[in-house]
């Protein structure tokens, strides 16, 4: 998978740029705040229709303007697509080679990327929410129905939250409203579940031979997947509805008195360890950065090995966070693979000389210039 060219229009700081983007490596060099991160941002977007940094959209959308549009010349590798996305402030289009698609969901695999910034440290040592947001958004990139899954269920869950703050303790309640509640929300619930728990058994697979190879062998990493309540790793999904059903059954009254669902994907958590040490509570910066970066590596295979492309890798900022011996590995594993876009403040925090074929942009001031 190939990004040959990327158009911007009313876009954050951007009134209008073109850009040609068909080398290996392009980096865009800038002091910050110029909009380097805007850019590998809009590639983020083109690709899952939202941004990795705010769920305001309104906030894309350039001064004075009323839309913002992006554009993507896309080479895969059973042909090229463009890719058009129209954002305004009542909602958004989309286009693959102009036939507007009537669900984003189906715009959504177009266009694959993994995005490494500094801020996906907290993925590992940060919340659970920021875990479940980091298995939702790269599950959606190979599974589009998941996202149609997810969007259901949290539609569900708003309105359950609503029914049990509604009908506090003591108060008379229609028990038959909340098991019409339970069994969808169950429903759905089950079908996200599976879906992350097959999706961390194969980035499993990928992360544990990566993180081997980054620390010679002297570090195993696990991946563990930690749901709101028990489930064996081929359950049948009949008997982890009716698993799901008891144990909401169970927590019913610590529900109303709280006003809460307690039970669900939405509590979900990712567990990571170490030679069988939490890498969260116990390891150390470097044992974290490590995590983190196999992480990353690791999606970049299994995407591959979902679609049969591989996806772009988008670095923001992160080379100079790395230290020489990671930035090596990393920069070792996408030089063959697939197509880059880093953004750096100096070109001395990138090893330029283990680099083939790398663009180089000026970013200052929301203007792009040069490409040698």
């Amino acid at each position: 998978m190939f990004l040959n060219k990327l158009v911007l229009s009313h876009y954050r700081n951007y009134e209008h740029i073109e850009l040609t983007t068909n080398n290996n490596v392009n980096i865009f060099l800038g002091p910050n705040a110029q909009g380097k991160t805007n850019l590998l941002e809009s590639i983020y977007v083109l690709a899952m229709t939202k941004s990795h940094r705010t769920h305001q959209d309104k906030e894309l959308i350039g001064w004075n303007g009323e839309q913002t549009l992006l554009h993507a010349e896309v080479q895969k590798m059973y042909g090229n697509c463009k890719l058009d996305l129209s954002i305004t402030s009542k909602g958004k289009k989309a286009k693959i080679n102009g036939l507007e698609q009537k669900k984003l969901s189906n715009f959504i695999g177009a266009l694959n990327v993994v995005m490494f910034a500094p801020e996906d440290l907290e993925i590992v040592k940060g919340t659970p929410g920021i875990r479940r947001r980091f298995l939702d958004m790269e599950i959606g990139q190979v599974q589009p129905s998941y996202l149609h899954d997810l969007s259901q269920y949290q539609k569900i869950l708003v309105q359950r939250n609503n029914y049990l703050k509604q009908n506090f303790p003591g108060k008379s309640t229609p028990d038959a409203m909340l098991d019409i509640w339970n069994e969808q929300l169950a429903q759905y619930g089950v079908k996200i579940m599976k879906k992350r728990q097959n999706f961390i058994k194969k980035l499993q697979k990928w992360a544990e031979n990566i993180h081997r190879g980054i620390t010679n062998d002297s570090e195993a990493l696990v991946i563990r997947y930690s749901p709101s309540f028990d489930m064996e790793p081929f359950e049948d999904e009949s008997v982890l509805l009716n698993q799901f059903m008891i144990k909401l059954s169970l927590v019913k009254d610590q529900e109303f008195r709280r006003g809460v669902t307690l039970v669900g994907p939405h509590r979900d958590d990712l567990l990571f360890y170490i030679n069988d040490k939490e890498v969260q509570t116990y390891g150390s910066q470097g044992q974290q950065r490590t995590t983190a970066l196999s992480l990353k590596l690791a999606e970049i295979e299994l995407i591959h090995e979902e679609v049969g492309e591989y996806p772009l890798l988008l670095l923001d900022d992160v080379l100079s966070e790395l230290d020489e011996y990671r930035q090596t590995q990393l920069i070792r594993t996408f030089q063959q693979k697939v197509q880059t876009f880093i953004t750096t403040t100096g070109l001395e925090s990138v090893h330029l000389d283990q680099l083939d074929h790398a663009s180089v942009f000026h970013v200052l001031k929301g203007n792009v210039s040069g490409r040698s």
